[in-house]
């Protein structure tokens, strides 16, 4: 074996756990401290409890509180984007049919579907508007979520 190279050993090294649990056991180093030990460890007491010793479950907490919130946010963006009050010239729909729907009284996506609860003829009989303009309209708002009835 050679001199000089191993660590000096302390057959009476002290143990302190974060408990205040003290023992003598062998080792390199005169003192150890640990976090937790056969006292107070969960597997050997049978409590349940939880050993956050590196700040594990508050940064799970924090992601789990974070994708609550964007989650939530997501739900409101989408309810407030199917809202009766929403103009259909945000719909992207032709400046003829936009038109039509104005000249008829139709401005916004939840007068639109009041009237289609009558009847796609209750929109065709609008001045203006023909089956193809009413398709697209429909189609628009589908898109954005909205419930519109299939045609009959």
């Amino acid at each position: 074996m050679k001199t000089d190279i191993h660590p000096k050993y302390y057959p009476d090294a002290k143990i302190i756990c974060a408990c205040g649990n003290n023992w003598e056991t062998g080792s390199t180093m005169p003192e150890l401290r640990v976090d937790i030990c056969s006292e107070c460890h969960p597997f050997y007491t049978g409590e349940q409890r939880i050993v956050d010793t590196e700040g594990q479950v508050d940064r799970f907490y924090k992601r789990l509180e974070a994708r609550t919130k964007f989650s939530e946010e997501k739900d409101a963006k989408a309810a407030s984007q199917i809202t009766p009050e929403r103009p259909l010239a945000e719909l992207e729909l032709g400046k003829r049919a936009l038109d039509a729907f104005k000249k008829g009284g139709i401005e916004t996506a939840g007068a639109f579907l009041d009237r289609l609860a009558g009847g796609d003829n209750a929109l065709l009989e609008l001045d203006g508007i023909g089956r193809k303009s009413l398709a697209d309209t429909k189609k628009a708002l589908r898109r954005l979520g909205y419930d519109v009835p299939e045609a009959e």
